[in-house]
């Protein structure tokens, strides 16, 4: 098989014109829509790290809240305590009865309190991430986007 020198030339001077045209045209239509890309993506991780962030706080409060709770339970068992002292003068078996539900009642208090943090917890928790997530998707997903691009490359060609 010999190699026809015109016809190698020829082939040479179509593909050197095929490269022109793709760096000409068609290149900087793909890089644009891959930096568009790479900002949705940037954008998406920046809003998942904002409600990591929020979810930290979220915690951080949730924290405070359970210490101020225990704080408020201890106080109330201090008094319950000095109360049951001052009864215990008048009637042992009355102050007893007093303390004994007056710790029930702390107990109950501070259970409904962490109960009512963590289910406040879940559902922000919740909340932010669906939001990341549809946030995300919405900016990864955009079918009227990745069409106007097809047509826009279509009509370029």
């Amino acid at each position: 098989m010999s190699i026809n020198l015109t016809t190698l030339i020829g082939e040479m001077i179509a593909f050197a014109i095929l490269i022109w045209f793709c760096v000409k045209f068609i290149w900087p239509n793909l890089t644009a829509a891959i930096e568009e890309r790479q900002k949705k993506i940037a954008a998406g991780l920046a809003a998942a790290d904002q409600a990591k962030a929020e979810l930290k706080a979220a915690d951080a409060k949730v924290e405070t809240e359970i210490r101020q709770a225990r704080k408020q339970a201890g106080e109330i068992i201090d008094r319950a305590q000095r109360q049951a002292n001052e009864v215990l003068e008048q009637a042992r078996d009355q102050a007893v009865k007093e303390i004994d539900r007056l710790k029930a009642s702390a107990e109950d208090e501070i259970a409904q309190m962490a109960q009512k943090a963590r289910d406040e917890l879940r559902s922000q928790v919740g909340s932010l991430a669906l939001q990341a997530a549809q946030k995300i998707v919405q900016r990864e997903i955009d079918p009227a986007a990745h069409r106007a691009l097809i047509e826009q490359l279509a009509t370029e060609l």
